[in-house]
């Protein structure tokens, strides 16, 4: 009769691991903003990734989308694709009541496995000078 004695590894001091493919490169991004002034307000967001897998598949996704409030409002986002691979939004948002304004723009882009963002917000009350913000990730 023949007894055998079953060791794991780990007790000999070796780590045992799965091997797990990982990706190749990723990137991620996006930017934000809002505006507000006298009773208007703007947001504005834009976000967006990236990878590419050890096996040369390519992956992406953007989100981007606002709101406004007070006085009349107006908001609207939209993403296109670019036909190779690549991802195109923007997002808009304004309010204003009378000369008292508020606004919010953000563009997002990815492609050839970079993410880029920009938000420009303004805001601006009669007899006072208008107060601006740029936010800028990426290149």
């Amino acid at each position: 009769m023949t007894i055998k004695h079953i060791i794991p590894l780990t007790a000999l001091g070796f780590l045992v691991a799965p091997t797990l493919a990982m990706a190749q490169s990723s990137a991620t991004g996006g930017s934000a903003g809002s505006a507000a002034v006298g009773g208007t307000s703007a947001s504005t967001v834009g976000t967006g990734g990236t990878s590419t897998g050890a096996n040369g598949s390519t992956g992406s996704s953007l989100a981007t989308g606002g709101s406004a409030a007070g006085g009349k409002t107006m908001d609207r986002s939209h993403v296109n694709g670019t036909g190779n691979g690549g991802l195109n939004g923007q997002a808009k948002a304004m309010a204003h009541d009378g000369g008292t304004f508020s606004k919010s723009h953000t563009q997002t882009k990815v492609r050839d496995g970079e993410v880029e963002s920009r938000t420009k917000t303004m805001s601006h009350e009669p007899g006072s000078k208008p107060v601006k913000s740029t936010t800028t990730t990426g290149r």
